[in-house]
């Protein structure tokens, strides 16, 4: 399986965790040579294929952290939960301009390729918007590191 492949975990790990618990644009990847995958401006990859970026909006109500408190209460339910299904989970909020979300990392297997994964979990107007971003576990390739630190502290 190619390192485009992505992860299509997210709907029913979303669900259970939603029964527990601005407007934006497209996203913006400020990264040297990453592009939209066939014009899309919410799917990008690096130039060599090896980390892929995605941005979504789910449709389902998210609630606006406030306080570090709120994130990280929904951090460790959102811990536990992925961690029903995909190995090495660790959470953590995150600040973005007095608002918080949530960021996740973990291990994702799909036809017998590891990934690892990135993900920012954020409240667009009370509704989910992630970004998510991954690599073939195995390499190490460059581009790793500007897209961990993309979704970690620039993407909004």
């Amino acid at each position: 399986m190619p390192a485009r492949a992505f992860p299509a975990l997210l709907a029913p790990v979303l669900l259970t965790l939603l029964a527990l618990s601005g407007r934006s644009a497209a996203l913006i990847v400020p990264i040297t040579g990453w592009t939209p995958l066939n014009g899309d401006a919410n799917f990008w990859a690096d130039p060599s294929g090896q980390c892929v970026m995605r941005e979504e909006r789910h449709g389902q109500a998210f609630p606006q952290f406030t306080t570090p408190d709120d994130a990280r209460s929904f951090a460790v339910k959102l811990q536990s939960s992925l961690g029903r299904s995909v190995s090495n989970v660790v959470t953590q909020p995150v600040d973005r301009a007095g608002n918080w979300g949530v960021l996740a990392a973990y291990d994702y297997q799909q036809a017998g390729v590891k990934y690892r994964v990135s993900q920012l979990y954020l409240s667009d107007r009370g509704v989910l918007r992630t970004v998510t971003g991954s690599s073939a576990a195995q390499h190490s390739p460059a581009c790793v590191s500007d897209m961990r630190d993309f979704i970690r502290y620039l993407a909004n």
